[in-house]
């Protein structure tokens, strides 16, 4: 006995059979030997083709995603489009934004990328690597302006303060990165200003520069008291050698930082209403910014000599108003501690208290918070011309 493939439905079938038991084809008993099936082997079923998985076609100019070779945990490349050309026609290649473990990974990449682009150069910049840059930038390719080397020792300073940071990749800092430094920093309050104002610049820096697209330092904030609010005021004794030198244009500035009440901060961008007589300005806290306080008289010649553009906190402190106090013999506090800027502050609101200053107007002056006092904080309110007549009890 011998086995044939049936030749309509090739169903192995018995030369013996009549017809076939699948089909009912009649069965030729002129035997083809070509036609044996081969014993107990069945003819396997052909394999489909694998469909290779289609994903939706990319817009123009918005990139493309590859999948590459080999066994990868991320295969999908996400690549920008391209916009150099070589004279010659050819593309420049651009290095992918990154690799995926998926399509739509890649895509979401992409579209990140396409709505906030970033310098792919500079993607794996580290925290030191873009300090260099921001500082070669600021303090050595800029030929415009001079700056103190107590700035550059400053800048410096702060940087040396964020090792924790200095060798992560800038672009993948977050809020918390930041705001983690200044936490665990034991410095005081002036230091960490530094650190706030340095990572502050370098945000500006990098996103000038397509570095970043978020500036995460507008978030960071200071969590300890600020102890730089300490300082003693100037008696009148000093006071009063202070009025006998008002001639010296360093002394006229000193008065207007005693008789006014602002922090040496604010002048920088201070606004000055020489028509109506008023200060507008403010730095540090909500209360305190944008606030409104009348130019006491005896200082009003000299405001109109100042030029808030040209003034400059740190190095008015440390040209003018230090050397000035050497010189007229007042630098040191009764206690003998260094007389510091701040202490024109602190004696305005000396000045408030010994010529009897109405409590609300001098904070409101002052820029004080009024805190959980809801009477004041609701209810206070005080005209610009009653601010005058309050700030003008002061006598010279």
């Amino acid at each position: 006995m011998a086995l044939l493939n049936c030749i309509e439905c090739n169903h192995i079938v018995s030369d013996k059979a009549s017809a076939c038991p699948n089909c009912g084809c009649p069965v030729s008993f002129s035997l083809d030997v070509s036609s044996l099936a081969e014993p107990y082997k069945a003819v396997p079923p052909k394999r489909k083709p694998r469909k290779r998985r289609k994903y939706k076609k990319l817009p123009n100019g918005f990139g493309c995603i590859k999948k590459l070779s080999g066994n990868r945990s991320r295969p999908f490349a996400a690549y920008p489009s391209t916009k150099e050309f070589y004279n010659n026609g050819s593309p420049v290649s651009q290095p992918a934004i990154g690799y995926y473990a998926d399509w739509y990974q890649a895509f979401d990449a992409l579209r990140e990328f396409n709505s906030n682009p970033y310098d792919l150069v500079h993607k794996d910049i580290t925290f030191t690597e873009l300090f260099e840059l921001y500082f070669k930038d600021k303090y050595i390719d800029n030929k415009k302006k001079k700056y103190s080397q107590s700035s550059i020792d400053s800048t410096k300073a702060a940087f040396k303060n964020c090792s924790a940071l200095h060798n992560k990749k800038f672009k993948e800092l977050r809020k918390y990165d930041l705001q983690s430094v200044l936490d665990h920093c034991p410095l005081k309050h002036s230091s960490l200003e530094l650190i706030v104002t340095l990572f502050r610049q370098m945000y500006k820096f990098a996103k000038e520069n397509d570095i970043t697209y978020k500036d995460y330092s507008e978030f960071v904030k200071i969590n300890i008291p600020d102890d730089d609010e300490s300082g003693e005021p100037f008696t009148q004794e000093e006071l009063d050698i202070l009025w006998n030198n008002k001639d010296n244009e360093t002394v006229q500035f000193i008065l207007v930082m005693i008789y006014s009440g602002f922090r040496i901060k604010a002048f920088e961008t201070i606004e000055i209403n020489s028509k109506e007589k008023y200060f507008k300005g403010g730095v540090k806290t909500n209360a305190g910014k944008g606030r409104i306080v009348p130019i006491h008289n005896s200082i009003f010649a000299y405001v109109l000599n100042f030029n808030p553009d040209k003034f400059k906190a740190v190095s008015f402190r440390t040209k003018k108003f230090y050397p000035v106090l050497q010189q007229l013999g007042i630098a040191k506090t009764l206690s003998g501690k260094k007389h510091t800027p701040h202490d024109c502050r602190h004696t305005f609101s000396w000045l408030c208290d010994k010529y009897k200053v109405d409590e609300l107007s001098k904070h409101l002056i002052m820029g004080h918070s009024l805190g959980n006092d809801i009477e004041k904080s609701v209810y206070g309110h005080r005209t610009i011309d009653e601010l005058r007549a309050e700030i003008n009890k002061i006598q010279v």
